[in-house]
Formats: C-alpha cells, structure tokens, sequence
C-alpha cells in the first residue's frame, strides 16, 4: 500500500561540497524511499537572501523548517528536501525543495549555481523563482541560468536525424515543471497605461519582445524567449513586504497579526494555488513519480552532472525505468508469493480452488506490478513477472499435493490397523477368509472417502494404497480354502477390475485437473494481455494529452507573436507546431502497433514457453 512521510524538519537532499561538488545524501534517499504515494514536487529558486525558505515553510504549513537566517550571509546550501502529507490531494505526498541561493557573492566558487538550478527544473513538477523588487532587465539577467538549459540538458541520446528535426530545446515544454514567478516587496502599482493589469499580465509585459536585430535587443529578447518557450505555463505572484525591516530579522518568530494584512492574502493565494494546481511529477512518457522514483532520479542525475556529462533524459528514463521495473516484478512477486501463504489452507479440497485463489492473487500482484512499471519495454519485465508467479504458483501446487499426501497416507495408517491387526492374528486364514477380508476393506476405503479435507492426492494415494495391498490380498485369496480354483480366479478378475477402474478415476482426475491449469493459463494470459494493452494505452493519452496542452500552448504564443508584429518568429513557431504534431500522429501508431500486434504475441509466447518448461 502506497505510503506517505511525516518529516518533523526537512533534510539535505543534494549537498554542495566545495571540495566534491554535489552530492546526493542518503539518509534523504531513505526518507523518499519510504514514499511509495505519487509526489508533487515544487522547488524554489532565486537569489540568496530573497526569502525563498519562508514561502516553503508557509507551503509546508509551519512557520519553521527550513533556515531563514537572519543576516545577508545565504544559509541554504545544495537542495534541502521537506516531504509532507499534501493538503489538497489525498493519496498525494508534497515534497519541497528548497535550493541554495544563486550568485552568493561569498561562496567563492559559483560553478555549482547553475547545475542547482538545472536539478530544480528536473525535478519539480513547479518551479518557482523568486525575486525582490520588480521584474526588469536587472532581474531578468539574474534569471541567466535559464538561457544555458539548452547547453545544459538533452532530450535525446542520439543526435538529429535531419535539420527538420526539433532541437532538444524545443521540446523541452514536454517535460519542464509549471513556472511560477514569486515577486517579493513589490512596490509599484498593477497597472499600465492608468489601466488595472493582473499579476499575470504584468509577468507577460515583462516577457514581450523588442523589435529589432541589433546586439541589444537580441539580448534583449533571449532570454524572455527561453522562458515562453521553455515555460508556457506561467504564473505570477506578487508580495507586499509583510513587516518592517528590523521585523524582518524574525519573520518566522512572528504571529500572523503582526505581519501585513495585505501579505498574508497574497500569500495565502500563493499557497493554494500551488496546493491546488500543481501537478504529481511525472517522467517524459506521462508516468506518475513516486516517492521512491524520485530519489532515483536525483541518484542518476547528479551521478550524470559529476561524471561531467550533460544530463540526458532518455537515458535517465530508460536507466530509472529499469529499476523501477525489476523492482515493480520483485514487489509484484513477493505480494503474490505473501497472499497465497497468507490464504493459501493446505491441502486446498480441490485444485480448481487452488487456482481460485492463484487468480485472485495474481490479479492483485498485476496491479501493484502495472502501478509501478512504465515505459514501452514493460512487456519483457511483464514476462519476467509471469515466469516467476508460475513458478511460485508450481511450487505451491506441489507443497498443496504433499500436505494432502501426508494427510491421506495418515488416515490410511489409522483406517488401516483394525485390518493389519487381523491378518497378524490369521483372522483371513480361514475359509471365507478372502470375503472377509474384501468387506473389511471397502469399509476402510469408505470410512476414507468420508473423512473431510483429505486435498488433490485423495484419489492418487488411495489407488497406491490398493496396489500395495493386493499381493496381500492374493495370497489370503490363495488359502482360502472354501473358494473353488475356478471362484478364485473370478474374483481375482473382480479385483483387477476395480483397481482399472480406480485407475481410470484417478487418471480421469489428472486430466481434469491439467485441464483447469490450461484454463487458468489461458485466463491469466488473458488478463495479462488486457492489463498491459490498458497501460500502453493509458501511457499513450497521457502523452498525447501533453502534447496537445504544449501544441496549444504554441498556438497561443504564435497569435501572441503574429499580434506583436514578429511574423517570422511567428512562422517557425507554426513549423514547430506542426512537428509536435506529427511526432504525436507517430508516437500514436507506434503505441496502437504494440497494442493491436505486439502485446497478444509477446505474451502469448511467454506463456508458450511456460507449458514447454
């Protein structure tokens, strides 16, 4: 069952050592592994000493958490990480990132700022970037680190193909968080022209491009160009200061009546807007992050940054769907493996109650598995799944048939020593001795099939226990002196008759039972076959869905482009629409291809090669 963390205080997930650079710290990878609830993750950004860790501890819903400080000197280092229960999604867990301050004029070496911030965009579902003052040019070449994402991620292992094809850039909105633009002390008025603008519409004045091609402009306009393209979906806020500045010192230390009326509602809207319109984080094919996942990602990602490489993201996926999915079979098997010795009472009476309960348990082992496993190559992990519940599902029959073994060769020892008894004291050595003897035994082999609970082997051990018995039986037969040859030989023939026919009935009995695995083979197949065409199915809309929120998202921009007067911007812009959407006509055939051919083949040979093992 999918779990959330209470932390009491928030934990150093990536530190930022001088001498090593970032590292991951595991004691905050053991804090996300317990976190098996989808996460929504918001990070913060921005200058040192901006007041980034106050918003996150009101997001946390405490005054305290995360260092404030109370001196110009930046107290945050690396990525500190606060999990708590999220207070708008049920089921959800929020986790907050809070990062060191950019452009830290005493940590001497700044290198590290920018891959901080590359983590945060990663790793967050919202970002938001804190600044104070008002937004201008000043402020927007603080925001610097946004121009170097394209140096600084790729989409993609593999080079371009053709110049049609996208820069890893323009496809970076498949994947980017939600970006929210948190404007502190901000004094001016909200309006342009002596008209009354929203704080959205302040943060899009601000990101309007300029006419021209000279040096200036093009600086002018390169950066607001990689926040409309990288970002699309923007949100601002701004805030009043909330106390005096000898207040300020102590933010956290003070109760909400002494701070700004006026503070306290920005903030408060600021909160639930980021509660309720923040996303659970999700990988580039739309699968929903985990706790665990999670940590994952930090773990691959800053190994990709120390080893000096450029993150890429299609390696990353491919690396975390990899874990992600031997762990998903692991768990799906041990759930499995669990419910059957749990439920499992052995020796069950029949084997099709046997299999009863393998479906049962399998179908819940399928959904944990199909919860946690994503990317197309789930097929293979899926095979692997049922090689190995087969193979705990064998094993359970087996110990099902010994536990009714034992329990049958046990009445038969009890039944049989009233009978063992009479023929040590030469009770059947007499004439009539033979039609004693066979009465005395149908009435143990009925007293037996009476007796409740005796399992599968019922049949099969009660026939062995007849064989073992018929030199006996044969030889009080041959003393039998009140038999004529001729009778003796009858009713040997008699005798041979009932054991074929008891043969037959236990055989009769094997093959229905092999019949009933065939059965719940083919149902589980089935099952298999309708679970996985339902995820690809479901990871494809998730994908689409994406696509088309970024296609509109360029639709927007390019009327906002063609209306501003940029009509070549304007066209390319409509090129990369059109991409987007013939990558999504692809990425839809290729998911129906696996759906409507692959998945029934794929499958139905993984449960061919079972029936061969």
């Amino acid at each position: 069952m999918a779990s959330e963390r209470h932390m009491p205080v928030p934990v150093c997930l990536v530190e930022n050592r001088p001498a090593e650079g970032l590292v991951v710290r595991q004691e905050a990878l053991r804090v996300l592994s317990e976190v098996t609830q989808p996460v929504v993750v918001a990070g913060i950004a921005g200058l040192y000493r901006t007041g980034k860790s106050y918003l996150m501890n009101r997001l946390a819903g405490q005054r305290r958490g995360f260092s404030l400080g109370a001196s110009v000197q930046s107290h945050t280092k690396g990525i500190w990480l606060w999990c708590v229960p999220h207070p708008r999604r049920p089921g959800h867990t929020l986790v907050l990132l809070d990062t060191e301050g950019l452009g830290d004029v005493q940590k001497g070496d700044s290198r590290n700022d920018t891959w901080i911030f590359v983590l945060t965009v990663l790793l967050s579902s919202t970002l938001i970037y804190n600044s104070k003052g008002i937004i201008d040019q000043h402020t927007m070449e603080q925001l610097h680190y946004v121009v170097t994402l394209s140096e600084k991620i790729k989409l993609k292992a593999a080079p371009k193909k053709s110049a049609d094809e996208l820069d890893d850039s323009e496809k970076f909105a498949l994947f980017f968080p939600n970006f929210v633009w948190a404007v502190r002390d901000f004094t001016l008025d909200l309006e342009v022209n002596g008209e009354e603008i929203s704080e959205d519409e302040y943060l899009e004045n601000a990101l309007k491009l300029k006419a021209g091609s000279g040096p200036e402009t093009q600086h002018h306009n390169e950066l607001r160009e990689c926040l409309r393209q990288f970002f699309p979906c923007r949100k601002c806020f701004v805030f009043d200061q909330p106390a005096t500045r000898r207040q300020l010192a102590h933010l956290e230390e003070l109760q909400d009546e002494e701070l700004s009326p006026e503070f306290l509602q920005q903030v408060e809207k600021f909160c639930s807007h980021i509660w309720e319109n923040s996303p659970p984080k999700t990988t580039l094919d739309g699968h929903i992050v985990t706790g665990t996942s999670l940590g994952k990602l930090a773990e691959i990602y800053v190994e990709a940054i120390r080893s000096g490489a450029v993150p890429c993201v299609e390696s990353v996926m491919l690396a975390l769907a990899e874990i992600e999915n031997r762990a998903a079979v692991k768990e799906a098997v041990t759930l499995y493996q669990g419910l059957m010795k749990e439920q499992a009472k052995l020796p069950t009476e029949t084997m099709q109650e046997l299999l009863e309960l393998h479906t049962r348990c399998e179908q819940k082992a399928l959904d944990q598995f199909m919860e946690r496993a994503f990317k197309d190559g789930i097929w293979s992990f899926q095979a692997e799944l049922i090689w190995q519940v087969e193979a705990v599902k064998v094993r359970f029959c087996q110990d099902n048939e010994q536990a009714s073994r034992a329990k049958c060769e046990a009445a038969l020892r009890d039944l049989s020593q009233a009978v063992e008894r009479r023929v040590s004291a030469g009770a059947y050595s007499v004439s009539g001795g033979y039609e004693l003897f066979r009465r005395d035994q149908q009435a143990l082999v009925e007293k037996y099939q009476e007796l409740p609970g005796k399992g599968v082997m019922a049949g099969a051990v009660l026939q062995e226990f007849l064989q073992s018995r018929k030199t006996l039986a044969k030889a009080i037969l041959d003393t039998d002196c009140a038999l004529t040859a001729k009778d003796r030989e009858l009713r040997f023939e008699q005798d041979q008759c009932e054991r074929a026919e008891w043969e037959r009935e236990v055989q009769r009995m094997k093959e229905a039972e092999d019949k009933q695995k065939k059965q719940s083979q083919l149902h589980s197949r089935g099952e298999h076959t309708l679970r996985l065409r339902k995820k690809l199915e479901d990871c494809s809309e998730r994908q689409l869905e994406v696509y088309r929120r970024i296609i509109g998202y360029r639709s927007e921009e390019e009327s906002m482009l063609l209306q501003d007067g940029f009509h070549e911007r304007a066209i390319r812009q409509r090129t990369v629409i059109h991409t987007l959407q013939e990558e999504c006509h692809s990425t839809t055939s290729r998911i129906l291809h696996w759906v409507q051919v692959l998945v029934p083949v794929v499958l139905g040979l993984a449960f061919v090669v079972l029936r061969l093992l």
